[in-house]
C-alpha cells in the first residue's frame, strides 16, 4: 500500500484492505484458503458498504470487513466450515460455508 492510499484509507476511516485489490502474486492458494464473493440485495444489485462477519464453526466472531464499492469482500482463513453474515442497509443475511484450500467463491444475499 503507498502512503497516499494508506491516507486515503485512514481519512474513510477504515484501515481495512482495499477488498477489490488483485490477490498478492506471491499468494501460494496450495497452502492458503481464501473465501472471496460478493453481497447482494434481494434484487440482485450489489450492496457496497456491507459489514461481512466471519464466524467459526460454534458461531464465535472471527473477522469483520466492510464491502467495496462493488459489493466485494475477502477473508484469509483456515480450510473447515465458516459462516459468513452480512449487514448491510438492505438487510441481513447469513451464508454457511465449507472452505477448502484455494479460492472459496461465496455470494451471501441479504433481505429486510
Amino acid at each position: 500500500m503507498t502512503a497516499a492510499s494508506a491516507a486515503s484509507t485512514a481519512a474513510a476511516g477504515c484501515a481495512a484492505p482495499d477488498q477489490s485489490a488483485p490477490l498478492p502474486a506471491s499468494l501460494d492458494l496450495e497452502k492458503e484458503t481464501v473465501i472471496t464473493g460478493r453481497v447482494l440485495a434481494e434484487s440482485g444489485e450489489v450492496v457496497p458498504g456491507a459489514y461481512v462477519r466471519l464466524l467459526d464453526s460454534t458461531g464465535e466472531f472471527t473477522a469483520e470487513v466492510v464491502t467495496s464499492a462493488a459489493g466485494q469482500f475477502r477473508f484469509f482463513a483456515a480450510p473447515g466450515s465458516w459462516t459468513l453474515r452480512a449487514l448491510s442497509r438492505h438487510g441481513n443475511g447469513d451464508t454457511a460455508v465449507s472452505a477448502a484450500r484455494g479460492i472459496n467463491e461465496v455470494t451471501v444475499s441479504v433481505a429486510a
